[in-house]
């Protein structure tokens, strides 16, 4: 690695905090063998995976799999089951089985949740997809679906505003002196046809 060359190993966790350990090397492993992690909290929609499928064909499986020494998904649950909608028989892992039981679980969570804490640029995010556009590029790819494209374009239709229909109401209040007298009132109207309530303020 370049960084051995420039920092002595015996001084990189001094420097960083880290072990040379928490660089594992990646290796290739069965797509079947994979187990996804039974509590994985985060869902995957079949639009998603779709995606993830699209962005693999375009850009080739960059993002490996991180698995904890026995073949256990830790994070890559989405691009392994796009992996396997593909076809894919096998896929680069990266083992991270210094990982205590703690740790593995907290990582699966912190994974994706850290990503989502992110932000945009907006207006360099949307003059690199009008570049891509320029350049004829799937934008799809990208994630954004149509509605999302056409708000940071600002190329939203006005909506259209329905014409409410009213009716108007006419009503004539009766004042009672007690609740006697309100329930033969209402008895007299309702016979005669009124539609009428009983409230009392």
């Amino acid at each position: 690695m370049f960084s051995d060359i420039l920092i002595p190993k015996r001084w990189w966790r001094k420097l960083y905090g880290v072990h040379m350990k928490d660089f594992p090397e990646a290796k290739v492993v069965s797509t079947d063998s994979l187990i996804p992690y039974a509590m994985n909290s985060r869902t995957h929609s079949d639009k998603q995976v779709d995606q993830i499928a699209a962005s693999i064909k375009e850009f080739g499986f960059l993002n490996p799999v991180i698995v904890d020494g026995e073949n256990g998904i830790i994070a890559g649950h989405g691009r392994v089951m796009a992996a396997k909608k593909l076809g894919m028989a096998e896929l680069p892992v990266v083992e991270a089985k210094h990982l205590t039981e703690a740790q593995k679980k907290a990582y699966v969570i912190a994974d994706n949740r850290l990503a989502l804490n992110s932000g945009w640029d907006d207006e360099l995010l949307k003059t690199e997809i009008n570049n891509l556009h320029t350049d004829d590029f799937d934008v799809e790819l990208l994630g954004f679906d149509a509605q999302e494209l056409a708000i940071m374009f600002d190329d939203v239709p006005e909506p259209t505003l329905k014409e409410e229909k009213y009716s108007e109401l006419f009503n004539v209040i009766v004042e009672c002196a007690d609740e006697e007298e309100q329930e033969k009132v209402f008895n007299k109207l309702d016979t005669e046809g009124y539609k009428c309530r009983v409230q009392s303020l």
